[in-house]
């Protein structure tokens, strides 16, 4: 589901990769992209470039807003992408004041429960093993040698997030929820025994 794209304000946020972006531009949006990653947003501005598309990107970390003004957006598209911060309450308020009156939230995360599991030992053997206790983080959960086995040494931190704070910190920056989608990561094989994503679908009350 989609609201009337034409003209409207869409932030994408922390979603660069030239994914979101380029397609909600297409559908006649005007869009901006906010990520962190200057790669990301590159890539973005790739695909605008060769598709003829108008994007308005900006670098920044999806809890701190502050370069957008209140009330400034229709519509946020934000992906599974707050696995990269340790504290998701911000991003839903932040969320909340630069949307406006009537706007709508639409938000993936990962199922939390994708954590609780060994990747190493589900990638050698194919069982399913518990390891870990939630919420999960990449610095507490693992050591050093680890993390740079299992994901080399670029690779960005991730932290899981309760359904509390994912769900609970939208109702709690004020949006309403309106729907809930589960999916299924179908290259995952902890995907037999549940769903790997979940979206939902919010909004701010119009008064």
């Amino acid at each position: 589901w989609f609201p009337p794209l034409d003209g409207a304000e869409v932030l994408c946020l922390a979603s660069g990769g030239g994914q979101q972006g380029p397609l909600l531009a297409a559908a006649g949006a005007k869009v901006t992209v906010f990520d962190n990653s200057p790669a990301q947003l590159a890539q973005d501005q790739l695909v605008a470039e060769r598709e003829g598309l108008e994007l308005r990107l900006v670098e920044g970390d999806m809890r701190d807003l502050s370069s957008f003004a209140d009330a400034s957006f229709d519509l946020i598209v934000h992906p599974v992408s707050n696995v990269f911060v340790s504290d998701v309450r911000p991003v839903w308020r932040e969320a909340f004041r630069v949307l406006r009156p009537g706007g709508e939230l639409l938000a993936g995360f990962m199922n939390p429960y994708e954590y609780v599991f060994d990747r190493e030992q589900l990638e050698r053997t194919g069982e399913a093993i518990a390891r870990f206790s939630l919420p999960y983080s990449d610095l507490e959960s693992l050591s050093t040698e680890e993390r740079l086995r299992m994901f080399g040494p670029d690779a960005p931190l991730e932290w899981s997030h309760t359904l509390e704070d994912q769900i609970g910190g939208q109702l709690e920056a004020g949006f309403v929820l309106v729907g809930l989608y589960e999916d299924h990561r179908h290259d995952d094989p902890i995907a037999r025994f549940m769903p790997s994503y979940i979206a939902t679908r919010a909004l701010k009350p119009a008064t």
